[in-house]
């Protein structure tokens, strides 16, 4: 009976080894999600700050001359709406890395 259950626990973790390259394989996968956290705050961190600066450039700007408010509001939605697609583009890489497996 002892030479039973010492036999068990010697060989059974031979048929629990996984397969060659799969620690990897995780590591590649825990590492780009890691990555793809980061570059998304980054990125959000940073087009919020460009967006709250040129809203107070643009405010600014109405409020010392309002006979150009047309014009700065004009530019100043174009110029959000070109920061905000930066942030897109960068939450779509990240959502590539989270549902796509690498290599």
């Amino acid at each position: 009976m002892t030479m039973m259950v010492l036999a068990v626990g010697l060989f059974s973790p031979l048929h629990a080894q996984e397969i060659v390259g799969g620690a990897e394989r995780a590591e590649i996968m825990r590492w780009s999600v890691i990555t793809a956290g980061f570059a998304l705050a980054i990125a959000a961190a940073f087009g919020a700050l460009g967006q709250g600066k040129s809203i107070a450039a643009a405010v600014e700007g109405i409020a010392r001359n309002p006979s150009a408010a047309g014009e700065i509001r004009g530019n100043l939605i174009l110029g959000l709406v070109l920061i905000e697609s930066l942030v897109i583009y960068v939450l779509l890489i990240a959502l590539i890395l989270f549902f796509v497996k690498p290599l």
